[in-house]
């Protein structure tokens, strides 16, 4: 089985285990109910771009670890790549799962950082593995802008959970 690239492997996993936060915390009737700017994507555009932003995050891990020699041999990058997987596994359930805007805007900013420093990281390692996580700060910009307006747009969510199906049966 000398074909299997296990590096690559590797990677797609860990960017699956990242990426399973937003497929525990989905958007649903809640975020449906807030006031989005008018730029704000339509819903399929979302499973599309992070479906791409991922594969593209696993390539670079992927590329970065063979260059830099993994952990022994570039262990900032390597860190730094980690901890952004973890910042954006937590972002869904801040924002999904908390339901809170406010609280979600600090920690994409620490996101934001993460990721910017994990790209100059990988930039030095290999500038392909840079190049390819480019693609993702970008996004994150977009998505810390986005996280912004939502939560200006509707300051009254403050964490307080909304039961879809209990409100309903109140109205009912």
């Amino acid at each position: 089985m000398g074909w299997i690239d296990w590096t690559l492997l590797a990677f797609v996993a860990l960017n699956v285990v990242a990426a399973s936060s937003g497929a525990v915390f989905k958007p649903g009737a809640w975020y449906e109910r807030l006031a989005k700017p008018s730029w704000n994507p339509p819903k399929w555009a979302f499973p599309v771009a992070w479906t791409i932003i991922f594969g593209f995050i696993a390539v670079a891990g992927a590329i970065a670890w063979r260059s830099g020699g993994g952990f022994a041999g570039a262990p900032v990058a390597m860190g730094l790549y980690l901890l952004q997987l973890v910042l954006n596994a937590a972002w869904s359930a801040i924002f999904f799962g908390m339901r809170r805007p406010d609280l979600a805007m600090l920690e994409v900013l620490a996101l934001w950082a993460a990721v910017a420093a994990a790209t100059a990281a990988f930039f030095m390692v290999d500038p392909r593995a840079g190049w390819l996580m480019t693609v993702y700060l970008a996004w994150v910009t977009f998505a810390a802008r986005l996280n912004h307006k939502i939560w200006r747009l509707n300051p009254d969510e403050k964490g307080q959970p909304f039961d879809d199906v209990a409100a309903a049966g109140a109205r009912g």
